[in-house]
């Protein structure tokens, strides 16, 4: 019976488990219809969820249902816009409500959701996008329940983000890292709801920051009226990064928008409450800092919300004579006060105002004091502030535990007063802007995490009613030294409203190496992080013209550097830069622009005396167009203008892409063969020259170069009185392609050539042409072929002497040949006379002719020797 009962048992739990893992698969297209059909019967958005899943044992009792990516896209006027994104959404409901008929609700227990995205946008119109509910869907389904009802017990957010953006007031706020959950049963009109909350909040209001990345915890139990929308704070506790705070009372919704009556304030007076509000970034532990003297937040938030008016508010912020001193600091700080109030006692947002009456600290001896009033803040913010005192930067982190790797030094003194509204500011109407007194920094020292140092040994900057004057500053970082002075002319507008920083100033330096401005990749024993990319700041909208004595930029001393610099738009243009370099000049006009993803630059050069030797040697760009160093000594005259890009860490020019042209002219020159293969070869193939003899002097040739390719436009020289033109190609690899074109007069082709023209007169000798020899150079310039048509041209001379010859004996006449007959007539014929017109003595010249010629060309033709000439 036992066995029976326990097998009746085994088979129930094993149906039981099949039951658990089958019926999913029943009740799944059931419920993505019912869930898809809830949400489609009251939303006007397009709304996609990628699946549904159905569980009994995630949380057994209770069936769970999750959807994943569900998404809610905005239609017109916010067309494609994401509303809502929702990596995972669980729903958990009664095993029960898995056998209930289509037509009947389906109640939701509790809802858990995980990487999700909320975003609110209102328009210019005031128009919200979160208004997507379909209108009077009830009435026309005739009273028909909905398909799902929340009957919640409980919910869980997880990784949520909040974004809110208003066109209108430009005002922007973001509520990242978003953990927040709920216990509560929403099936009754009044319940507690015990939540928990963190989250981090970023705040700016027209192009201000007033709040980034704050860190907000909040433990509260709301009273809940759902009859009434009404939500009352019981017990809560709220932390501000690590200020304190307590809210009291309620918030309600009614027909006008909602009514607020809050009261808070810091639940102690502790001065432990001020360090709670610096940001975790700068905070520290605040166990065991001793204080003195208190520090209270209170305030309260009463009236209606809506699209005209705001609570009246008040906000109090106050600390007098306190002082802190963290345990393991020398330092304390002292005499503190604080006296702040944010007031609004109408109910328009615009009449609210800031007034910071008192900020005053003390450390060691050096005190500093601050007070502003901020008024008008929506519609056109008027400030008037005032800093005045010393600080001494080194007692900073002797006395707060700021987290940096190396402590600053120097002192700042600060006697300023300024006012100024933010619509001059924007417009730049510095005549509304009324500044007045100095700030100064001495003695500065900063080390980077790279270990570069920066040394401003004096800055003093003027405030003026309508500029600021950068009246002095002279540092040094590395192995510079600069001096600068100037004018800032949008100081305000750079500060509070991300304007470009607009200024002309004067840079004087003995030296300036590039190197101590250019960013650095960090090396540690084990690895070398990469550089990162040069950038000129967007932000940077100025003039600057500068005097150098010495530049170090790559290999290279640049000296007496002058000229302008215009920075904008991410682009630096040169303007008149002059230098001395390589015994000569080089002038400077172009532009460097690091605004794309590639730094590109466009430069024209021009080169006066300057030495090729050192030239061509120092720069890797000469060298790949002209490999000329070591071969030709002198100087150059030049034109070049160029672009391409630039390495983005070493900001030198990225061969590979240089694209341009040269103009060039060779001054006092020498050439030193025996250091070319090329010009030792040429001189071995090609005889008739000394290529140790040739004369480049002011010798003029044109180059343009693109894709790692140079063309040489054919250029003439002259050597004694042969002509050549050279012309042709060669890559930045040193491959090469050139024709050579001599016109070469006969008298140098050769030994056996010039036995020839000897036998000439000198009339005839003089008569003789200029041979055309072509040379080709192929290979490189390291190992050349060479190929000529010498040869061709030595045979065409040996048939223009044997022609000339014939020619001239022919033109002799009829009685040198009538003698030459007569001379070789036999006895018998003494008694005739010779006639030349008659036919047989016509061909009896002919024979004779052709016997002379032979005796004079009796010998065999030789092979004419190529040699040079003596």
């Amino acid at each position: 019976m036992l066995k029976t009962i326990l097998k009746i048992i085994g088979v129930l739990i094993v149906l039981f488990l099949v039951a658990i893992f089958a019926i999913p698969y029943f009740f799944e297209d059931q419920i993505k219809a019912k869930i898809a059909e809830a949400i489609n019967e009251k939303v006007d958005a397009k709304v996609t969820f990628s699946d549904v899943d159905l569980s009994l044992i995630k949380s057994f009792p209770s069936a769970n249902v999750s959807l994943d990516q569900l998404v809610i896209i905005n239609k017109a006027p916010f067309e494609g816009d994401t509303l809502i994104s929702l990596g995972e959404v669980d729903l958990k409901m009664s095993i029960k409500e898995l056998f209930k008929g289509k037509e009947e609700a389906i109640n939701i227990d509790g809802i858990t959701s995980k990487n999700g995205l909320i975003n609110i946008i209102f328009n210019k119109d005031g128009v919200g996008n979160y208004d997507i509910a379909l209108k009077n869907k009830a009435n026309e389904k005739g009273g028909k329940s909905d398909p799902l009802s929340l009957k919640i017990n409980n919910y869980n957010i997880e990784n949520f983000k909040f974004r809110y953006f208003d066109e209108k007031s430009k005002i922007k706020m973001i509520i990242d890292s978003i953990n927040h959950e709920g216990v509560g049963d929403f099936a009754a009109q009044k319940l507690d709801l015990v939540t928990k909350t963190t989250a981090k909040i970023t705040l700016d209001m027209d192009k201000v920051n007033y709040m980034n990345n704050v860190a907000l915890t909040l433990d509260a139990v709301l009273g809940i009226d759902l009859e009434k929308s009404k939500y009352t704070f019981k017990e809560n506790k709220a932390l501000i990064n690590q200020l304190p705070l307590e809210f009291d009372g309620f918030i309600q919704m009614v027909e006008a928008g909602q009514e607020y009556d809050l009261k808070f304030k810091t639940p102690t007076s502790s001065f432990k409450n001020f360090l709670g509000i610096i940001p975790a970034a700068y905070a520290a532990s605040l166990d065991n800092v001793k204080t003195t003297g208190d520090f209270t937040v209170t305030g309260f938030a009463k009236g209606l919300y809506t699209d005209t008016t705001v609570p009246k508010f008040n906000v109090e912020i106050a600390s007098n004579n306190a002082s802190f001193k963290y345990p393991n600091l020398p330092k304390t700080v002292q005499n503190i006060i604080i006296d702040t109030k944010i007031i609004n006692e109408t109910g328009i947002l615009n009449d609210t105002y800031i007034n910071l009456d008192k900020l005053s600290f003390k450390i060691d001896q050096d005190v500093f004091n601050a007070k502003a009033n901020i008024r008008n803040i929506t519609q056109n913010a008027i400030v008037d502030a005032a800093l005045k005192g010393t600080i001494n930067l080194s007692n900073l982190s002797k006395a707060y535990p700021i987290k940096m790797d190396k402590p600053l030094s120097g002192i700042l003194n600060a006697d300023v007063t300024t006012k100024f509204d933010m619509q001059s500011v924007e417009k730049s109407q510095y005549q509304n802007i009324n500044n007045a007194g100095t700030m100064s920094l001495s003695g500065f020292n900063y080390v980077d995490e790279n270990g570069k140092t920066m040394n401003i040994s004096n800055a003093l900057i003027q405030f003026n009613p309508s500029q600021v004057n950068l009246k002095e500053l002279n540092a040094t970082t590395g192995k510079s030294d600069i001096s600068v002075t100037g004018v800032l002319e949008n100081f305000y507008g750079f500060i509070f409203r991300n304007q470009e920083l607009k200024g002309n100033f004067n840079m004087n330096s003995k030296q300036l190496a590039v190197d101590d401005f250019m960013t650095t990749g960090e090396t540690t024993k084990t690895s070398t992080k990469k550089a990162d990319a040069m950038k000129v700041p967007a932000f940077l909208n100025c003039t600057l013209t500068a005097k150098a004595t010495t530049v170090l930029y790559d290999n290279l001393t640049l000296k007496d550097v002058a000229g302008k610099l215009i920075v904008k738009d991410e682009k630096v243009t040169l303007e008149n830069v002059k230098t001395s370099i390589f015994g000569g000049t080089i002038g400077v006009n172009g532009a460097v622009s690091t605004k794309g993803k590639t730094p590109v630059f466009n430069m024209d050069l021009k080169l006066n005396q300057v030495d090729i030797a050192q030239s061509f040697t120092q720069l890797d760009m000469l060298k790949k167009i002209a490999p000329i160093a070591g071969i030709i000594n002198g100087k150059l005259n030049s034109t070049i203008k160029l672009n391409g890009n630039l390495d983005a860490t070493e900001f030198t020019p990225d061969l590979k892409t240089l694209t341009g042209d040269l103009l060039g002219q060779l001054l006092s020159t020498t050439v030193n063969s025996s250091n070319s293969t090329l010009l030792t070869a040429l001189g071995a193939n090609l005889k008739f020259i000394d290529v140790s003899k040739i004369n480049l002097n002011d010798l003029k040739a044109a180059i343009t170069f693109k894709d790692g390719k140079v063309n040489v436009k054919p250029f003439d020289i002259k050597y004694k009185d042969i002509k050549a033109t050279i012309g042709g190609t060669h890559g930045f690899d040193q491959s090469m392609n050139y024709n050579l074109k001599f016109d070469v007069p006969a008298k140098y082709l050769g030994s056996e050539a010039n036995a020839l023209i000897a036998k000439l007169s000198a009339a005839d000798a003089a008569k003789l042409e200029s041979f055309p020899i072509n040379a080709v150079l192929v290979g490189n310039f390291t190992n050349p072929k060479i190929t000529t048509d010498i040869n061709s041209a030595v045979t065409k001379l040996t048939t223009q002497l044997v022609n000339q010859q014939k020619d001239r004996l022919v033109k002799q006449g009829t009685s040198a040949l009538t003698d030459y007959i007569n001379k070789n007539k036999k006895p018998s014929d003494t008694t005739k006379t010779a006639t030349p017109a008659t036919p047989a003595t016509k061909e009896e010249v002919k024979a004779k002719a052709a016997a002379l010629l032979n005796e004079l060309f009796k010998k065999k033709s030789k092979a004419v020797d190529t040699t040079k000439a003596n």
